[in-house]
């Protein structure tokens, strides 16, 4: 007997997935099992993206909202300097939704997966009253220690990747999560402090200074800004820089070294593309901007936040 509805696009899933000999059990059953390698450090996390506050149905397609269920959750694995392996995916859509709808938003989930060899094993479907909601678990590994936020030291270069700001034109449902180059960066020299860019660069910053014990000041003149932030800046009246500093959703990856590491990061950058800048310098107390004059404010940590 033809399946129908929810089963029907599980199947319809489970015949386009193929696994490595390390998944045991993979789509289909109660649960999923795998078999990790030796010697390695497992690493676990888990995002979401709700219809009306990460997206617009209206205004982006099926394909894309899915590749950034998928990339948002693959990105918080790059923060940490580890590799994504497996992913769990629970989806909430609308009743009455178009089966090519919930098809395409696969189709962009597994874009953005195959892209970093991650295997969709499992997860959930339901629908209900409410719009599209999506719940993806990232298992990772990592070989040595993770790069938590609450490691950066007076004295550290703060560092960011790409340019910053903007992320509502357009970059924000087609960002590739820093995964190769949070590795490289992990090979080339010791990072201290290691944050993804989701909520807004001086919020990111204000979590790595909260956790670390330290304070941040951020030269203005080094900050970079992206075309986008400057395009968002003539519609909004709100200045590039401030759209760097609070946009957020840019998932560039802002970590924290040595000196000694910092010139050679800008002597021998690890890769050419995206563009990887010394924006400021941790210090004992406090969050400031260093103005080109030589002048300083205070920097608020601002971006985006839910509950507010």
């Amino acid at each position: 007997m033809a399946r129908k509805g929810e089963f029907a696009l599980i199947d319809w899933i489970r015949r386009r997935s193929r696994f490595g000999p390390d998944v045991v059990i993979g789509i289909g059953d109660d649960t999923a099992a795998v078999r990790p390698a030796k010697g390695t450090l497992t690493l676990l996390t888990t995002d979401a993206v709700i219809e009306g506050t990460h997206f617009k149905r209206s205004e982006a397609s099926a394909y894309r909202i899915g590749w950034k269920a998928m990339a948002a959750s693959i990105s918080d694995i790059a923060a940490m300097a580890g590799v994504p392996r497996y992913a769990l995916v629970a989806v909430a859509l609308p009743d009455g939704l178009p089966m090519k709808w919930a098809r395409d938003f696969y189709r962009g989930l597994r874009a953005v997966a195959d892209k970093f060899r991650v295997g969709i094993i499992g997860g959930n479907i339901a629908s209900w009253k409410g719009g599209v909601a999506a719940t993806s678990t990232i298992i990772g590994e990592c070989k040595g220690a993770p790069i938590p936020r609450g490691g950066a030291k007076i004295g550290d270069v703060i560092f960011v990747t790409g340019a910053l700001g903007g992320s509502l034109m357009r970059r924000r449902l087609r960002f590739l999560p820093r995964i190769n180059e949070a590795l490289a960066l992990r090979k080339a020299v010791k990072l201290h402090a290691m944050i993804d860019i989701s909520d807004g660069l001086s919020l990111d910053l204000g979590h790595i200074c909260e956790e670390s014990g330290v304070g941040a000041a951020l030269y203005e003149s080094e900050i970079p800004v992206s075309p986008d932030a400057r395009r968002a800046a003539r519609k909004s009246g709100k200045a590039a820089l401030q759209h760097a500093l609070t946009d957020g959703e840019d998932y560039e990856l802002l970590f924290t070294v040595g000196e000694k590491d910092a010139k050679r990061l800008v002597a021998r950058p690890p890769f050419q593309s995206p563009r990887l800048t010394p924006i400021g310098a941790i210090i004992k107390r406090g969050m400031y901007l260093q103005h080109p004059d030589g002048k300083k404010s205070i920097l608020k940590p601002k971006g985006y936040e839910h509950f507010t």
